[in-house]
């Protein structure tokens, strides 16, 4: 394990060098139609077919000249440092459903682990019936098919556990409950593994909630964050603080989206394509609203003030804080049908790899269509199985090192 400090991000669109995947594993095989709901899924996915869809998204990246970490590769030479694991295990352990008998139980059984293998427990998680018999009223009231400690699926968007902001990592704050371990972990990542030593951070799981999905580098200075389902109001006023207070913005353009299943985050209905392009769901185009948040110095107690303007149709507003005359669109679909279907089919959460290079699904053949036309390179990825957890290219990647944005 080599030190290494990465440059981090100041777009969406500079040319990608390193990005964090997750290679969907054991933990998608305990998805039931009885825990999918809970777990977030839509659907039950073949998970070997996840697998070599994943494959192929990782080699896409890799044949341009993309660096893919995992995150699973990462936390178990992480879980070799003691003080790793005793944080993991204490973290798993902390649910009030345990009681003392099995949690004395599983702490023994966690410690006693490997690194790969507390690595498996603590991202596939742990069955009643894995550990039933003779450990005291819990696991003898328990279903068999309960869980001990939960499995993590939806550690396959690693976009919403961490981003960067230029050389700072954010660790976020997950919002549903069956995701909160998630940011635990990645945050332990960021804190011990050797290759992020000399990355600072901001934000982290206990604060406001923030998700990664819902945060768009729209220009070096400019970020624009969504919020709705999942990121709060007082999560974006959290991350504007902390962006003003350490340089790494200008301006913060809160835009509010609506709290349904469809549109979470919003890198589900907009994401960037080119320094001035962005693909975006029609249907939202023109109602989409932006409040432009800046810093307006210091109180006499030195507490950061913040200037909040009224709300502006986010194109305009998003084009102001650039610096640019206008911030194009690109739709998704001819006809609101169409759109409909490929907005729900992840067509707008695209992972750009360079300005006017982009990777989205092979099925939005319309948006893809549409890209084309606009002089984007579309590079194709099957997701038939990948997208049963709501989550396209943008979602499963976290940007670690990009180039800085062109100008001009």
């Amino acid at each position: 394990m080599t030190a290494h400090a990465p440059t981090g991000a100041d777009s969406e669109v500079g040319t990608l060098r390193t990005v964090l995947l997750h290679r969907p594993g054991a933990e998608l095989q305990r998805l039931t139609p009885g825990n999918n709901d809970r777990l977030l899924f839509d659907g039950i996915p073949w998970v070997a077919r996840a697998q070599e869809e994943h494959d192929a998204f990782a080699q896409a990246l890799r044949d341009r000249d993309v660096e893919v970490l995992y995150l699973t590769e990462l936390l178990t030479e992480t879980l070799a440092d003691p003080d790793a694991r005793a944080t993991a295990i204490g973290t798993a352990l902390s649910g009030l459903d345990l009681g003392d008998t099995m949690r004395g139980y599983l702490a023994g059984k966690l410690g006693d682990a490997t690194p790969a293998e507390l690595t498996h427990y603590l991202t596939a998680g742990i069955r009643n019936d894995e550990v039933r018999g003779g450990f005291g009223l819990v696991t003898s009231l328990l279903p068999h098919d309960a869980f001990l400690i939960d499995p993590l699926p939806n550690l396959l968007f690693t976009r919403d556990s961490s981003f960067w902001v230029r050389d700072r990592v954010a660790i976020t704050s997950l919002a549903m409950p069956a995701r909160k371990r998630e940011t635990q972990l990645t945050e332990l990542v960021y804190s011990l593994h050797p290759r992020f030593d000399a990355a600072p951070r901001i934000h982290g799981h206990q604060l406001e909630h923030v998700e990664g999905g819902d945060v768009l580098l729209l220009s070096p200075g400019v970020i624009a964050v969504g919020v709705g389902e999942r990121t709060t109001p007082a999560g974006a006023e959290r991350l504007a603080r902390q962006v003003f207070e350490a340089g790494l913005a200008h301006t913060v353009l809160a835009v509010p989206i609506a709290q349904e299943r469809a549109t979470m985050h919003l890198d589900t209905v907009c994401t960037m394509v080119d320094v001035d392009k962005v693909v975006m769901y029609p249907n939202v185009a023109d109602s989409l609203t932006a409040y432009a948040v800046t810093d307006a110095g210091h109180a006499d107690d030195g507490s950061l003030l913040l200037a909040v303007a009224g709300a502006e149709p986010f194109l305009v507003a998003a084009a102001r804080a650039m610096g640019i005359d206008r911030l194009h669109h690109i739709d998704t679909g001819l006809d609101p049908v169409t759109a409909e279907r490929e907005q729900w089919d992840d067509g707008n959460n695209t992972l750009a790899l360079a300005p006017r290079v982009a990777v989205a699904y092979e099925r939005n053949t319309e948006t893809n269509a549409r890209l084309e036309e606009a002089g984007i390179e579309v590079v194709r990825i099957s997701g038939s199985e990948l997208g049963s957890g709501r989550g396209g290219p943008r979602c499963m990647s976290c940007p670690i090192e990009r180039d800085p944005m062109p100008v001009g």
